[in-house]
């Protein structure tokens, strides 16, 4: 049973950004410090690329764990509040994200997609997956 009234629930789903996102601006902050220069949320690539390295074709994506469906078949079962329209959005979203990184690899891009736990705990090593990639 959801803890918050409709209300507080509504306002607390409008204020979920959809791009600079905490988790974000931790992974670019990181690379702009590492003097890695990114563009942000390109509009021209498919998916819309949280940081996109437009000449090396390399798209990163940091993924919520909610709304990507991290341990998704364990995940959906704490959903007790209208569960029929958030289980078919997230599984929409994880199906999306499938789409987005088959049309990407197949313009040759590469995709990489970081789950936000791990950028929170280790935004070192995410940027450093992106350094060796961007280096061949």
């Amino acid at each position: 049973m959801d803890c918050h009234t409709p209300e507080q629930r509504r306002k607390n789903m409008q204020a979920i950004r959809s791009k600079d996102t905490s988790i974000e601006i931790m992974l670019r902050k990181e690379l702009w410090s590492r003097g890695i220069r990114y563009r942000k949320n390109c509009k021209n690539i498919p998916g819309h690329p949280d940081i996109a390295f437009i000449g090396k074709k390399v798209a990163v994506f940091c993924d919520s764990e909610f709304w990507h469906g991290y341990d998704w078949e364990h995940r959906k079962e704490d959903i007790h509040s209208n569960r029929d329209f958030w289980i078919k959005k997230i599984e929409r979203n994880m199906e999306r994200d499938r789409e987005v990184n088959s049309i990407l690899e197949k313009q040759g891009w590469i995709v990489l997609r970081f789950w936000g736990k791990d950028i929170k705990n280790n935004t070192e090593r995410c940027a450093d997956i992106i350094y060796e990639t961007l280096s061949h």
